[in-house]
Formats: structure tokens, sequence, C-alpha cells
């Protein structure tokens, strides 16, 4: 007998675990309802049992389902599971239900890159900002901007994840059961939070400097333990990126830097900033003044980066120095209690390093798989509890075996870790790079300079993409393969036209919001009053389904809301006697109402003993924002 799916908040069906962090588990779901693949994180139990923290996560998980925007993971829904411990006692499990993402956290392509070029690096950076200027317009702070933090699609998009969750844990001060775990997000600290200041959208713009840093050069700008990681970030002035990697242009290390400036006050102060001079880096346009001045400032870090080795984990601080590099004297006794409490902090485990807290890691020995086949590989990786990625890459070996992996084989990792398997495309191979979302004549170039001459367009332009016209969205062969370089790489490109969908009519506002979403569409909605309860909040008509247009134009949605009330009330009009001495010949007790002079309006003759008022009709348009349920 087939087991059931496992059920929550009774529609959303659990699948496979694609997932796993230090305070949760995300599996691939299915919406029941909607009929539409979903992410299930369920946080863990440990949290559960603190009520404060599922206050806290109720009121953030709503503020962040709030968010409507291109580059952010949109959040569905949320609850709790009821279950049932070994002592018989009741738990309460949170979950949250996201939008599904086909593609890789950004730490996954570090891991299997090392780093990025200048501009694509610049590029996802700017995607993570636009995220940050549209929730901090909204007074959402993140406080845990980090590569496992941000995905990227399958065609390049940024998509950030869990805005309003990082909150909740800092807010309650829940404790984790190990200092290790904080090592991912200590990385990424900013000098307030690892002072236990307060936090603000300046502290996410240094935490965002800190992973376009490590996307540059592939490291972070400080490594080491946390409680060194903690000081370097109160105290350190990190090297510039090109420090170790001699490509990152001159403009790029003054943006990076002038993120990774100490005071908040002095780095940027907005994301719109310093998205603009990373625009204006990636155009060889002018940078900010101040993004130049910070570069100046860096200066003796680089050349002391330079003397050092690139392998060494912390950079050497001159502790026999009065004066810094900014003429300041330091005030080494502040720091070094400020370090001591954070020493404190990432051994007890109490405060805001909490983020990623989560269960000791279990670590796992490597297998080494070279010179195995591509399935023998992936056989063996699984079986130890690794996740095997796989790429083909220009080698003299037997073609189609393994020729290196990392990390290598014997080495330590934590189970669950990605292992990069390179395999080989025999001799004389070149690998494809990626050219999705370039022009045409951009992608020949990037072609040209990887050594492939020989480029063909595919004369069918693909609909339905989120490419403009004229972008690329795919090539045969694919991205990241090893082939001969007389390969012919053949472009596909986007028409730019994407067709409205012809199945919103009936669906809740929120779901046919979801579905133009993801067909690259924006919308508006107008409101048509109905009399059919069950299209309150339904749409009811989308004038342009089935027509294609230009991708992000904005469509309208007509959608029901509830239909005009009537109110009929009964009005009894009693005409009084009249007040004269000596009445008219024409006075008696049966004289009109009209001629009463204490009649009412509603007593004139034209007036019904019965009147009716009826409430205006709802109208109006509202770009994007569903009506009060």
């Amino acid at each position: 007998m087939t087991e059931s799916p496992r059920l929550l908040g009774g529609r959303y069906e659990v699948g496979e675990l694609i997932g796993r962090g230090g305070m949760a588990e995300v599996h691939l779901g299915h919406d029941t309802r909607l009929g539409r693949p979903v992410a299930i994180k369920v946080l863990r139990s440990d949290l559960a049992r603190d009520s404060t923290f599922l206050r806290r996560f109720r009121r953030e998980a709503k503020s962040a389902a709030g968010l409507n925007h291109h580059a952010i993971v949109a959040v569905y829904d949320s609850g709790e599971e009821t279950q049932i411990e070994s002592g018989g006692a009741e738990v309460a499990i949170p979950y949250i239900v996201m939008e599904y993402v086909d593609g890789e956290t950004l730490r996954d392509i570090l891991n299997a890159e090392g780093h990025l070029s200048p501009d694509e690096a610049a590029r996802i950076t700017q995607g993570i900002l636009s995220a940050l200027e549209y929730s901090h317009s909204r007074g959402i702070v993140h406080r845990d901007i980090k590569p496992a933090n941000v995905m990227l699609t399958r065609g390049g998009q940024v998509k950030v994840m869990d805005f309003g969750i990082a909150r909740a844990l800092a807010d309650v001060g829940a404790t984790m059961t190990s200092a290790q775990a904080v090592v991912g997000t200590a990385r990424y600290l900013s000098p307030e939070q690892a002072k236990g200041d307060t936090v603000d959208e300046r502290s996410d713009l240094y935490s965002a400097g800190c992973v376009f840093y490590e996307l540059l050069c592939g490291r972070t700008p400080f490594v080491g333990e946390p409680v060194s990681l903690v000081y370097q970030h109160i105290s350190d002035l990190p090297a510039p990126p090109s420090a170790y990697e001699p490509t990152v242009p001159g403009p790029m290390d003054a943006v990076a830097m002038h993120s990774l400036e100490k005071p908040r006050d002095d780095r940027y102060q907005t994301a719109a900033d310093f998205r603009t001079d990373l625009q204006n880096a990636r155009t060889r346009a002018p940078i900010s003044a101040a993004a130049s001045a910070s570069l100046v400032t860096a200066g003796g870090a680089a050349a002391a980066a330079a003397r050092a080795p690139q392998a060494a984990d912390t950079p050497k601080r001159d502790h026999t120095r009065e004066i810094d590099d900014r003429g300041r004297r330091p005030n080494h006794a502040g720091l070094w209690v400020a370090a001591t409490l954070a020493a404190l902090l990432a051994i007890l485990g109490i405060g805001w390093l909490v983020m990623n807290g989560g269960d000791k890691a279990k670590l796992a020995t490597v297998p080494s798989v070279r010179g195995f086949t591509q399935q023998a590989a992936d056989q063996t990786l699984r079986d130890a509890k690794f996740l095997p990625t796989f790429r083909k890459v220009t080698s003299d070996a037997q073609i189609d075996t393994v020729v290196n992996q990392s990390p290598g084989g014997g080495q330590q990792a934590e189970e669950g870790t990605s292992v990069v398997v390179e395999i080989s495309g025999g001799p004389n191979t070149r690998t494809v790079p990626s050219v999705v979302g370039q022009t045409e004549q951009q992608a020949r170039q990037t072609l040209r300079d990887a050594g492939f001459a020989n480029v063909a367009v595919d004369p069918t332009k693909v609909d339905g993409t989120q490419y403009p016209d004229g972008q690329v969205t795919s090539t045969t062969p694919a991205a990241n393969n090893a082939v001969a370089p007389s390969t012919t790489i053949t472009l596909k490109i986007s028409s730019g036209r994407v067709t409205v969908p012809n199945n919103l009519v009936g669906m809740d506002i929120s779901a046919a919001q979801d579905a133009l979403t993801k067909a690259h569409l924006r919308w508006t909605v107008q409101y048509r009053p109905t009399s059919n309860n069950n299209e309150v909040n339904n749409v009811l008509e989308v004038p342009d389904a089935d027509k294609q247009v230009a991708v992000d134009s904005q469509v309208t949605i007509i959608v029901g809301s509830p239909a005009a009330q009537t109110v009929t009330s009964t009005a009894t009009v009693t005409v009084p006697p009249s007040t004269s001495s000596t009445s008219s010949p024409s006075s008696s007790p049966s004289s009109t109402p009209s001629s009463s002079p204490s009649s009412s309006p509603s007593s004139s003759p034209s007036s019904s003993p019965t009147s009716t008022s009826t409430s205006a009709p709802p109208s109006s348009t509202s770009p994007q924002t569903p009506p009060p349920r």
C-alpha cells in the first residue's frame, strides 16, 4: 500500500529534501489547491519551543509575504505543524511556503567556480541591492545577507530569500548549540552587529559588500575562527579584492572598499547609491568621490596583503602602531573589550550570532573519485552523503573520466556539501562561456574571446522568457561544457514576447498575480462589483488573455468585489393636530402631510412610507494591490 504524502496546512504535500541549513530543512512541495510546485522550509523543532520566537516568526513571515519584487523569493504562506514528541508533549513546528526557484544558491556557485568575472560579480550584487532597496523602502532589514541566502535561476536572475526570518531569530535571542555554526554568517557580519549595536539598512549594505568582495576574488574580506572574524570586522582594514585577484579593476576595488567602511555613516547610505556606483564601474563611468577616497585609504592594507601569503587565513595586524592608516589613534582597550564580549557571545551562543545556528555539523570524509567514470563518481559521492556537481574540462585524460574534484579526496566536510567534479572532455577542448542575457553581438565577442570562431544563430526566436528582444536565452552546446574549438555554438535569441495566461479567470487574486509574475508580466487590478460571493476576490476577466505582449508589460485583471448593499427601512408618519385655536375651513385631521408645518421631508406627497438607500459601488484601480479580505 502506497503511503500518503505528508500534508501541511491541509494543502501542501511535502516532497523530497532539496536543501538543509543550520536552522531549517527545505523540501520540494506541491500546492494541491493551486496545482503548483513550492518550496517548503521547515524550521528547527527547538525554535518551536520558544513561544516568543513563534509569535515574532508569525509577524515577520506576514511582513515578508507582503514583499512583491522580482529579486525576492516570494513567501506564499506560513503556519505550524503539530508533532507529538516521544514523551507525549505536543510541539508546533513552524514552516514557510515559498516560491520554488529552479536554480542554485550563490554559495554553491562560488564553491564550484571559486570567483566570478568582475562584471558578473557586479551584476549579481546589483540584483541583491535591488531587492534590498525595495525591502528597505518598506522598513524591512534583512540582517543575514550571505551567498547561501541568494539564489540564481537557470536564466541568471537573482533571488534573495529569508526576509523576515532572520529578524525573528535575532529578536528573540535564541541560543545555538555550536559556535562553529556561526562561521558562515560571521564572515558577512557588519561591525555594528559584531558589537551588538542596533542595525539598520546600512548593515545590510555592509553584508552585501562582503558578498561582492567574495564574488570578485573568491574569499571574504576576513577569514578565520568566529571570534577572530568578529574582531576583524570591528577593527581591521581589509585589503582590496585585487590583492587576491589581480584582474579586479580599480573602480570595482573602490566600490568594494567603500561598502566595507567600519562607521556606518562612512559607507554607502542607500542600496540605490551602492547600485549606481556598481553600474558606473561596469560601464567605465566615473564612480563617486567617496568610493575613490575609500580605495586611497585602503592602499596600506593592500600593500600588507601583497606581502602576506595568499593562503594565509588572516592578514597579520601590526599591533605596535600608534596611528592607524587613517591618521587616527586606535582605541585598543575598547576593541579588546568588544572582542572579549564577542568571544563570550560565540561560546555561549547568545545574541545575534544565532542566525545561522543549528545542530552540530556532522563531518564525513570526502571519497576520492579521480579516474572514476561520471556514473561511478556520482554513486560513490551520494553514498557518502555528498552532492556531486559535474562539469567537463579540457584534459588529456580519457574522455568522461574524473580528473579533479573539490573538496579533494580524504578531506573532511559536512555531509550534504557540494563536491565539484571535473570530467575530462578530451584534449584540445575549451569551455563554453555563459552568454545568457547578452545581445547577439556581445555573445559573439564573448565566444570569440573564449576561442570559438564558429557561431550560428537559431532563426526561430524564443517566446516566453524573461529576456528582452534580442538577448540570448541559451546556447547549444550549453554553457560550461568543454568542446572542441571548431564546434559551432548556436545562439537562441529571445523574441521579447510573452503570452498573457488564459487560465486566470476564477483564480484567487494572489494566485493570478503569481501566475503573471511567472509569465514575466506586471499587473494592474480593477474591481467590479458582483452579487456572487464566490466571485469576490477572484478574477472575473482578463481583457488581454492569450495575447502576445512585450516581456514585463502591465496587464489588467478585473477582480470581483462585494456588490452594493440595499438597506430597506419603514417610516411611520404621524400628522399632528393643528395648533391654531380656530381651524381653517380647509383644515381637518385628514389634511395631507404637506400642509402641516411639522411635516418631515419624508411625508411629502411624493414620498413613499418606505424609503430605499443604496450605497455607492466600489470603483477603483489598484496597481498590484489586492483588495482587503
